[in-house]
Formats: C-alpha cells, structure tokens, sequence
C-alpha cells in the first residue's frame, strides 16, 4: 500500500490548523459550536466536502436521512460526516449536480481521505462485504430497547406502588441502557427510537451534533464537544494549563457527582441558552422526558411530590449509570491520543480513529452488552449508520486492513478502562502516538 505511513512522518499535537472559534466560552452549546465551524471551516456559507463547495439547499428536503443532518450544518465542511455516512457511491455520484465551485482555504481539520489510504480501502471492503452479510441482528437491536423500554415503565410503576427504591435502581438502569440503546438509532436515518434518547432530559438532536458530528468525528481533539463539555470540572487532555492538582486529582472523588448531574445539567444548560438568545432550543419530541414521571402518576395514587421524588431519584441513577458506562467505554487512557499529545501529520481518519479508542474486549460477543455499553466503539466510530448488531461481521476485513497498514487495533477489560480514565484526568505529561506501537 503506498499510503502506509512514512516511518519518519512529521508531528503535530493538534488535528486543526486553527484554534477552534468559541472553544472557551463559559457555555458551551451545540449552536456556538457550529458556528466558530462556520468561521474556520472556509465554507463560504455553503457546504464543503474536501476542496469544494456545494449549494445543498435544495437536497435537504429529500435527503433520505432526515433534513437535520443537512441543514443544520450549513456553513460548515461535512466531509467526516459525508464520508462516515455514506457507505456506497450513490451519494458521491449526486454531488457534481450540487457543485458551487472550488474552496478559497485549504482545510482546517488535517485529517486525510486518500483513495489508497486506510479508510477508504477498508470503506471499500465493508461497502463489498455488506451485500452478504446476515441482517438479522438488526431486528435484535430493535426487540433489546423495546423490551428495555418496556422494563422500565415496568419498574417504575413498582417502585412507586411499592414505594422501594430498590425497584428505582431498576428502572434507573433501565432509562440508562435504553438511552445508550437509542444512540444506536440516532445515528441513522431517521427512526422513532432514536426519539428514545430523550427519555431523561437528554435530546438526540443536540447529541446528531455533540456526539454524531462533533466526537465521532475528532474524538479527543480540542474539535471534542464531548471533551470541551466537561472542563473544567473533569479534563482529560494532557494540559497543565487546564488542570490544577485540585482537578487532577480531585476529579476522581467528585466525578460520580458530575455524572449523576449530567442528565439534568444538559437540560438546564438548554435553558440557560434559549434565555441568553431569545431563540428556544426545545421541540415538542422534549416532552418524552415527561412521559415516565406522567405515567407513575397516572398509574398510582401517591401526590405528585412522591412521585417526583421518586422519578428524580430514577433520573439521578439513569444519569450515574450513563456517565459511569460513556465515559469509561473507549476514549480515556493514558495510552490513547489526546489533543496534545504528538501524533502523524496528516493522518488517515480510520487510522486517527484507532488512535483515539481501545475498544472494550470484555463485551464482545453479547449484542445486548454491546448495545448498551457503546461497544465495538471503533467500528462503530468509522461506520456509524450500520447497526451495531451487524458490526462484528465487519472484524475480518478491519483485521485485514490493519494487518496492512501496520497498524494496531487495541482492546482491554472496562476494569482497565476505568484504571486508565483516572490516570487520564491525572496525566499532564504528553506523548507520541505511533500506528505501529503495542498496547500495555
């Protein structure tokens, strides 16, 4: 393969030409992140995929994935998010109709998409192999967050008869893995589980670009809405001007608290936003958070301040266990690239993605435990619309391309991850990714 990469490559410690616009702004949204992307990303106010700029205006309405993904990143380069999505050529083949003319600026995100590089020749392979593969599993995926939607309904309804907070956990944990079910959703066309994400404060609009367009696609990176979020109460890039001892340290006694107010905090930040704009940022699917609380009253004649009670406690659980599942799944460990670090200069977008995830080892071959602990992260980051459940059949042609480009996939036990996550927040020392290097 000529696109191996050269033994001696230059290093940089950041994926953008520029300083992200907005980075630092005490509240971080959705919104001031598209558009500090909109002033960097030299798209002139259209839509740019590699050097070109294309009018997509007149696509939106048709666009088969739903007309979010479209127009709410106008003004912005979509080629990660054109290129991950989009498995075969039929959208590639539509977009000379769309052709505005060439970029002025050359790209502010380094990352790479050559023909003969690691990503899409593996996207070839995957594109090859999903015409035969077994589709089954994708129904699976759908009966494991029914029936998880179903079991909390289940449980709440018992622990607010029953008056227990044992059953409360139950449903917590249940709200929680239904939710990380439904990010499964979320990522592809649009679909009413997906809509299920929403179900505890959350909103799977917001995430299509916290999560779907921003983390997917530069995870780790100072581009990381998923990083920016948490600073400076947790910060995982190895950056001493970011973290103090205090925070270093101290992260590790007051994260639990961090990730029981995640739910909640999200919604209030929603709030906080639409106030300081004059612009809402809440549609009518928002009101699916109230659906449980609505229910266990319905359901049971306990007063309304029982029953609040009760449903904030399922939150705060729900809440725990999502930020305790997400934020030990893949992407913090001291052996992982963080923004900071040394890494290849233009590096390939398949060979970045490994560089920033060790996949959990301990729960492959359960699609309910892939499902609801964001298993299989790596794959699951390069092809985002296929169906976790599908993914596995995907490792030989992944092993094989990572055999050729020499580079190395890494897995280990979410003991070890969460070891590693601590020892993150802790690091302020960098280091040099190298493709090539072994996991310890």
């Amino acid at each position: 393969m000529s696109e191996k990469l050269n033994a001696t490559p230059a290093l940089i410690t950041s994926i953008t030409s520029k300083y992200p616009t907005f980075r630092d702004a005490p509240l971080k949204t959705v919104n001031l992140w598209l558009e500090g992307k909109r002033q960097d990303d030299g798209a002139e106010g259209l839509w740019r995929i590699h050097d070109t700029l294309y009018d997509l205006t007149d696509f939106i309405d048709r666009h088969p994935g739903g007309v979010d993904w479209i127009r709410q990143t106008k003004g912005t380069d979509i080629t990660e998010a054109f290129e991950t999505h989009h498995i075969t050529t039929k959208a590639e083949n539509l977009l000379p109709k769309y052709k505005v003319r060439e970029a002025k600026l050359p790209r502010n995100v380094r990352l790479t998409f050559r023909d003969d590089g690691f990503y899409r020749t593996l996207k070839r392979r995957v594109r090859d192999k999903l015409q035969g593969i077994d589709k089954t599993p994708i129904q699976t995926s759908r009966l494991i967050i029914d029936s998880l939607l179903g079991s909390a309904f289940v449980f709440a309804f018992l622990a607010i008869r029953f008056n227990s907070y044992l059953l409360a956990v139950l449903s917590g944990m249940c709200v929680n893995w239904t939710m990380i079910c439904a990010h499964n959703f979320f990522h592809q066309k649009d679909n009413w589980r997906m809509k299920l994400f929403n179900l505890a404060f959350f909103s799977y609009r917001e995430w299509r670009i916290s999560h779907a367009i921003s983390h997917h696609h530069y995870p780790n990176s100072i581009l990381d809405l998923e990083i920016s979020y948490f600073e400076p109460m947790l910060c995982w890039l190895p950056n001493p001007k970011l973290k103090g001892t205090f925070q270093r340290y101290g992260s590790w006694i007051y994260g639990p608290i961090v990730y029981s107010c995640m739910f909640i905090g999200d919604f209030v930040k929603r709030i906080i936003e639409s106030l300081n704009t004059g612009k809402s940022n809440f549609f009518a699917d928002d009101l699916i958070t109230f659906i449980l609380p609505t229910f266990m009253y319905l359901s049971d004649s306990t007063s309304l301040g029982e029953v609040l009670k009760m449903w904030g406690f399922i939150v705060m659980v729900a809440s725990f266990g999502f930020g305790l599942i997400g934020l030990n799944a893949a992407h913090h460990h001291p052996e992982i690239f963080h923004s900071g670090d040394k890494i290849p200069d233009e590096i390939d977008f398949g060979v970045y993605q490994i560089a920033a995830v060790i996949d959990r080892s301990d729960v492959k071959g359960s699609q309910f435990a892939v499902l609801t602990s964001f298993g299989d992260h790596c794959l699951h980051h390069m092809f985002p619309t296929l169906d976790h459940g599908i993914l596995p059949q995907f490792y030989p042609v992944f092993h094989q391309t990572c055999e050729e480009f020499e580079t190395v996939y890494r897995e280990c036990s979410w003991l070890h991850h969460i070891v590693g996550q601590h020892k993150q927040l802790a690091r302020i020392e960098t280091q040099v990714y190298s493709p090539s290097k072994k996991f310890h």
